[in-house]
């Protein structure tokens, strides 16, 4: 097996330079104690951006990728929340909506033990973190002892899942549930159009939409859709963010959880390193994987789906997010190989040189060109890439690789691109698609939890 630090010599010089392009997006988004998304669309610290972002930058600086994710966990919630935005007060308001005079979250999230002097949003995003923080220990395993940075973060990222596995398992079936169509990071996705029908939208008057400064109109979601945002976004304040009040919208996501498992793996790796018991995170793992193939697997559908609480039933929309727990490692061989044959099916399969487009090609609500419901994204790429490997599939790991490598330098790092020809879309020098640039141009996959150590679970 050729590792990817062994590709052909001809390639070095294109390498390098993409590197060195990486590089200079995410050293110009850096603000002095985090990373911006991007310069000009998303002004603040993101969430899960940041820890992709920290995946990237152990590469160039492994201080800096240790403070992109302790800077995230400064602002954790009493509860154990990790909030999707923490925001930059240096910043005016109108520099992106929802603003924190929106959100309110040192006073309205008062009792679920927001901070009081730093403000946040108050819903969270996919736990990527406990990986993050493993894969940047793994970079410099002596920097990261001589600054007790697992030490450190080992409680804050023990307090994050329990509050996913306790307060968000709305169902009572070991899985996480999302609360809002940000929570999962695929914003737009047609698999939320079912449960988001249910919420009336706010009035158009009482709300400006700031993505629109930055985005067009066509990439973006529909005003229909943003008012249900909206909305929804302010009934969670207006119960003081109880994840115990009722909910219109609430759903558990493929990727969600699938991420939450691989980041249990990942946490009992820390715990070991930190002398504390792994067994309860691999158990946790173990569980989450049983719950993710019973109650989100689709045999018919050869992926996974969402399952909208309101009625206990799966979404009948095929997305991206059902191709991503390819990163499990306890997976049914039969699941894997289901999913590796969506994933090179009609559906999915873009053609040669393709990134994975986010939504069912083939899919009624399919537009090459909208938010989350066609265009490609490379975080998910680096995901299923990343899966790949740890199933042993490394030839078409191989592929999907190279297709991310060429279209991130060839589209100046967009956010996402048009699945099918690889032209940009969204804003260009976006922090995720460098920082995972980097990592596939200098990383193997081997240190992920379970990479080369598959045992299905039973």
């Amino acid at each position: 097996m050729r590792g990817v630090l062994d590709r052909p010599a001809p390639t070095a010089a294109a390498d390098l330079t993409l590197g060195r392009g990486a590089a200079r997006v995410l050293i110009n988004n850096w603000t002095g104690t985090s990373t911006v998304p991007s310069r000009t669309l998303y002004p603040h610290q993101w969430s899960w951006d940041s820890a992709f972002i920290a995946i990237g930058l152990r590469h160039l600086s492994v201080r800096r990728a240790q403070r992109e994710l302790e800077a995230l966990l400064a602002a954790q919630w009493a509860d154990g929340r990790i909030p999707h935005i923490v925001f930059n007060p240096a910043l005016p308001f109108d520099a992106y909506f929802p603003s924190p005079d929106f959100w309110q979250s040192s006073r309205a999230g008062r009792d679920a033990g927001a901070p009081a002097a730093t403000e946040t949003s108050g819903i969270v995003q996919p736990p990527v973190h406990a990986l993050a923080a493993w894969l940047v220990h793994r970079a410099d395993p002596a920097e990261s002892g001589r600054r007790e940075f697992l030490t450190r973060l080992y409680p804050q990222l023990a307090a994050w899942h329990d509050y996913l596995l306790t307060r968000r398992d709305l169902a009572g079936g070991g899985l996480a549930a999302v609360v809002h169509p940000w929570e999962p990071g695929m914003d737009n996705s047609p698999c939320w159009d079912r449960p988001l029908a249910r919420v009336v939208p706010a009035a158009p008057g009482t709300y400006r939409r700031a993505d629109l400064d930055h985005g067009h109109p066509a990439d973006r979601p529909t005003d229909l859709d943003y008012g249900r945002y909206v909305q929804l976004a302010a009934d969670y304040r207006a119960s003081g963010y109880d994840d115990a009040a009722p909910h219109t919208f609430a759903v558990e996501d493929p990727c969600f959880n699938a991420l939450l498992a691989v980041s249990e793996l990942a946490l009992a790796r820390i715990a070991r390193e930190v002398g504390a018991d792994p067994v309860p995170h691999e158990t946790r793992a173990d569980d989450l994987t049983r719950a993710l193939v019973s109650r989100l697997w689709d045999e018919e559908s050869g992926l996974f789906l969402a399952r909208d609480l309101a009625d206990d039933r799966l979404v009948p929309e095929r997305s991206v997010s059902g191709l991503v727990p390819l990163l499990v490692p306890g997976l049914p061989d039969h699941v894997v190989e289901r999913l590796a044959g969506t994933l090179d099916g009609p559906r999915f399969h873009a053609g040669p040189g393709a990134l994975v487009p986010s939504y069912d090609l083939t899919g009624h609500a399919f537009s090459s060109t909208r938010y989350w419901r066609g265009p490609a994204w490379f975080n998910t790429a680096w995901l299923i890439e990343r899966g790949l490997r740890v199933h042993g599939r490394t030839a078409r790991a191989d592929r999907l690789r190279a297709a991310f490598l060429d279209t991130a330098g060839a589209s100046r790092f967009a956010e996402y691109v048009d699945s099918a020809t690889g032209e940009g879309r969204g804003t260009r020098d976006f922090s995720w698609t460098a920082a995972l640039t980097l990592d596939l141009l200098r990383a193997d996959g081997l240190d992920l939890p379970g990479a080369g150590d598959k045992e299905p679970v039973s």
